[in-house]
C-alpha cells in the first residue's frame, strides 16, 4: 500500500475542522478550571482518527455507489486514480476504526479513571455512535449522506459533540452556556459540507440526494450564507453573556477569511469552488482558536 496514496485519501486538509471544536471546548474548560493534559492529547488523537476514518469511508462509499466518476468536480482521490484498490482501502478503514476505538477508550479512561463508571459508559456509547456515523455517511447499503441527512449528523458530531465533549471530558464540568459556541462550530462544519456539495451538484445528482440538490444552486448559496452568519451570531451571543470582556471578541480577527469564502461561494462555479473548502476549514479553526484564547485571557 503506497504511503502517498494513503495520505491523499486521508484528506489531511480537513483535519483543522475536526480540531476546531475540541480546541474551543478545551480552552473554554481551561478558562474555568484546570484540564487533564493526557485527556486532551487522547481527545485530539480520537478526533483526528475519526475524521480520517470518515474521509476514507466517504471515498470508498462514493466509489462503490458510482458517485466518484471521471466527471467529478472536486479533486480526485486514490481509488479514483487507481493508486489504491478497494481491498486496500477496506484494510486501511479497518485500521483507522480500531485506532479510533483504542484512542477513544483511552480518552474515556483518562477522563473518568475507570471505563465502568456510568458517565464513562455513556461516553463510550457516544464514541461508538461517532465511529458508526464516520463510516456510514456514504458507506453501506443505505448511507445517511445519500438521503440528505449529512448536514444533521455533521452538526451533531462535528459541532455539539466535539465542543461539548471537549469541554466536559477535559474539565469534568458542565454548563449549558457552552451550547451557543458548540452550535456555532456545528454551523461552520455544516457549511464545509455544503460548499463541497454545491461544488459536486452536477456529479452528485445521478446517485445521491444532498441538501444542496434539494435547495437548488441559488438557495444552497443562501443556505451557506445563513450557516456562517448563524455561527457568528451564536458566538457573539455567547461572548455577550456576563462577565463581558473585550478579549472574548478576539475571534473577530478571523472575519476576513469568512468574507473571502462567501465572496467565492457567490462568484465561483463547479471545480473553481474547491479552494473555498480549505479556506473555510482554516477560517473555522482560526475562529475556534482565537475564541478559545480570548476566553482564557478574559
Amino acid at each position: 500500500m503506497d504511503a502517498r496514496a494513503c495520505l491523499r485519501s486521508m484528506r489531511l486538509r480537513t483535519l483543522p475542522l475536526s480540531l476546531a471544536g475540541i480546541t474551543l471546548g478545551v480552552f473554554l474548560a481551561a478558562g474555568e478550571r484546570g484540564v487533564r493534559p493526557l485527556t486532551v492529547v487522547l481527545l485530539a488523537l480520537t478526533t483526528v482518527c475519526l475524521q480520517i476514518l470518515s474521509n476514507l469511508s466517504n471515498e470508498l462509499g462514493d466509489t462503490l455507489h458510482g458517485t466518484d466518476r471521471s466527471d467529478r468536480q472536486g479533486i480526485h482521490y486514490s481509488i479514483q486514480d487507481g493508486l489504491m484498490s478497494v481491498p486496500e482501502m477496506k484494510r486501511l478503514i479497518a485500521v483507522m476504526a480500531v485506532l479510533s476505538c483504542l484512542c477513544g477508550f483511552g480518552m474515556v479512561w483518562s477522563a473518568f479513571g475507570s471505563p465502568l463508571k456510568p458517565l464513562a459508559l455513556a461516553f463510550l456509547a457516544l464514541g461508538a455512535a461517532a465511529v458508526w456515523a464516520a463510516m456510514h455517511y456514504t458507506l453501506g447499503k443505505n448511507p445517511y449522506g445519500y438521503r440528505g441527512l449529512g448536514d444533521l449528523f455533521v452538526f451533531i458530531f462535528f459541532g455539539l459533540a466535539t465542543v461539548c465533549g471537549g469541554y466536559f471530558l477535559t474539565g469534568l464540568h458542565w454548563s449549558w452556556r457552552i451550547l451557543p459556541p458548540a452550535a456555532a462550530i456545528g454551523c461552520f462544519s455544516v457549511a464545509v459540507l455544503n460548499v463541497n456539495n454545491i461544488r459536486d451538484m452536477k456529479s452528485d445528482a445521478a446517485t445521491r440526494t444532498t441538501v444542496a440538490l434539494r435547495l437548488g444552486e441559488r438557495r444552497a448559496r443562501i443556505y451557506q450564507t445563513l450557516l456562517i452568519s448563524a455561527g457568528w451570531i451564536l458566538m457573539t451571543a455567547f461572548c455577550l453573556l456576563p462577565p463581558v470582556s473585550a478579549w472574548r471578541f478576539l475571534y473577530v480577527l478571523s472575519l476576513p477569511g469568512f468574507l473571502l469564502h462567501l465572496k467565492g461561494v457567490w462568484t465561483l462555479r463547479d471545480r473553481a469552488l474547491d479552494p473555498m473548502l480549505p479556506m473555510l476549514v482554516l477560517s473555522s479553526f482560526a475562529f475556534a482558536l482565537l475564541g478559545g484564547l480570548g476566553f482564557l485571557l478574559s
